[in-house]
């Protein structure tokens, strides 16, 4: 009875500490974590909120993707997943996704993620996809969209009910066989309350503006969509890793037309020596709009050493009716919101001229007067520039996401220390009681 009432006592003795160490476990783990499945770190930052799904082999077996979510999947070579929409007959509906190959694997020119959307019927409701192709073949995050949109003059695709997203993945057998990691995002665009123009603009401003003036302004990139750090107009510099890719965003309002261009500085042995060589692909730029669809690609820039510049086509200002154009690019124009710029260095920059890290030049125009949005039946979401996103970027260009992370950053240190306190208390507690205890004649 002896050992059993000191065991009892023990175990409550160590109630107090065992809850504080527990609690200050939990906000430990708590906290998001960018590892990959193998417990590498990612070169890519999934968002933290991201749900697991495992992608199905058939239509009848696929689990539902939500509206305004995100997920986390993973795709083997060759591999096909598939996932199931319950939408209405009003809204659009865009689903992304952003391939992750490993930053030490293998790619080639076929190298290609694929995604469509097909209605209960088999029919694609629309597909696209992304590919290294033979100028950049080197690992970079690689993303394509596919939507329904409700269209009065369409047959197919304009009921209610089960949708599937479907991911395939196809590529050559000279690239490393490892799976890549998926983030997957569906959101949904509200109809019109009235009918909007239906016809693409003929003609539209195609010149670049003059460059800003001022002094170049120092801004760190994110590494995915989720930490793009932001950008406003004017001159950005930062610094990139062969191998490496940055995300930024931009806000690009209704109305309103996005310049991008980007310079690589030059290499501190370029010329001569072990700094001498080429690099064809060398660096590449994307542009994405809210939807995290494809708008316009620069692959092709080469690198002897010597600074180079590269800049995106002129594209036309954001407006609704850009989706019923022709030419790829313009049409992805067709809403408000974060623009994004993804920017990499092909890793043979550092076999050939040195490890780096290597300067880059942004340099960002939004030109033009914000418009009035659409007659949208309801909350525009993600495809809208909310007021804060309208002033220029902050110094340290914590907007939106970053802010918000660094506000639950300061939540979980203050909670840290709470915790810590507690954990102090809790323990000081603990052994009084034990002393107490210890004494003779105590209870």
């Amino acid at each position: 009875m002896k050992w059993q009432r000191s065991r009892g006592r023990a175990a409550s003795a160590r109630g107090p500490r065992a809850a504080a160490v527990g609690a200050a476990v939990c906000v430990l783990a708590a906290l998001p974590g960018q590892a990959r499945a193998d417990g590498e770190p990612s070169p890519y930052a999934f968002d933290p909120g991201a749900k697991r799904i495992s992608g199905a082999a058939t239509t009848s077996e696929a689990k539902q993707l939500d509206d305004g979510s995100t997920y986390r999947d993973s795709i083997e070579p060759g591999g096909t997943l598939i996932y199931r929409l319950n939408l209405d007959a009003e809204t659009n509906a865009y689903v992304s996704a952003v391939a992750v190959p490993g930053p030490a694997t293998t790619v080639a020119y076929g190298d290609k993620i694929k995604i469509s959307l097909q209605n209960s019927q088999g029919s694609d409701c629309g597909s696209n996809d992304a590919q290294f192709g033979a100028a950049s073949k080197f690992p970079r995050p690689l993303a394509a969209y596919a939507y329904r949109l409700i269209d009065k003059g369409a047959y197919s695709c304009q009921e209610a009910g089960a949708y599937y997203v479907v991911i395939e993945r196809t590529g050559e057998d000279t690239s490393t066989p490892e799976p890549w990691g998926l983030e997957i995002r569906h959101v949904s665009e509200p109809k019109l309350t009235s009918p909007g123009p239906s016809e693409a603009p003929s003609g539209w401003p195609s010149a670049s503006p003059e460059p800003a003036g001022g002094e170049p302004r120092a801004r760190a990139g994110g590494t995915g969509f989720y930490d793009a750090a932001e950008l406003g107009k004017g001159e950005w510099t930062a610094k990139i890793e062969p191998g490496a890719t940055l995300f930024y965003r931009v806000p690009v309002d209704w109305g309103q037309q996005i310049f991008a261009a980007a310079d690589l500085g030059s290499a501190a042995a370029a010329g001569s020596g072990p700094g001498s060589g080429f690099v064809s692909g060398a660096f590449s730029m994307a542009l994405y709009n809210p939807a995290r669809g494809l708008v316009d690609t620069s692959n092709s820039l080469s690198y002897n050493g010597k600074q180079k510049t590269t800049a995106l086509d002129p594209l036309p200002p954001v407006a609704y009716e850009n989706r019923f154009g022709s030419r790829t690019g313009d049409k992805e124009m067709r809403f408000a919101g974060w623009y994004y710029l993804r920017v990499s260095l092909n890793p043979e920059v550092g076999e050939k001229f040195g490890a780096g890290p290597y300067g880059l030049t942004l340099r960002v125009d939004v030109t033009g007067e914000p418009k009035s949005a659409p007659a949208y039946a309801g909350p525009a979401g993600d495809f809208s520039v909310n007021p804060d996103g309208r002033q220029p970027a902050a110094d340290d260009g914590e907007t939106g996401t970053a802010a918000a992370d660094n506000g639950t950053m300061k939540v979980v240190a203050a909670a840290g220390i709470g915790m810590g306190t507690v954990l102090v208390l809790g323990l000081g507690v603990w052994t009084l009681l034990a002393r107490r205890r210890a004494e003779p004649g105590s209870g």
